[in-house]
């Protein structure tokens, strides 16, 4: 079953784009880029998110991302 999101594809996109492009420009490893990815996604669930809801947001974020993995 597909997931339907509140955001637009475009939006969606753009920001990704944004955020890939500033990865680029610093030239930085894929360990890097993914270790302050990972800790600006902690960032956002620690600051933005009530505490009763973190662990089951994290287990869902993590659960997407293992189910996004190309793994060919």
């Amino acid at each position: 079953m597909a997931i339907v999101s509140k955001y637009s594809t475009e939006q969606v996109e753009q920001l990704l784009n944004d955020v890939l492009k500033v990865v680029d420009n610093h030239n930085v490893t894929t360990d890097l880029a993914l270790m302050v990815l990972g800790n600006a996604t902690t960032c956002l669930i620690n600051q933005r998110v009530a505490p009763e809801q973190r662990k089951k947001l994290s287990e869902g974020f993590a659960k997407a991302l293992q189910s996004s993995i190309d793994e060919k």
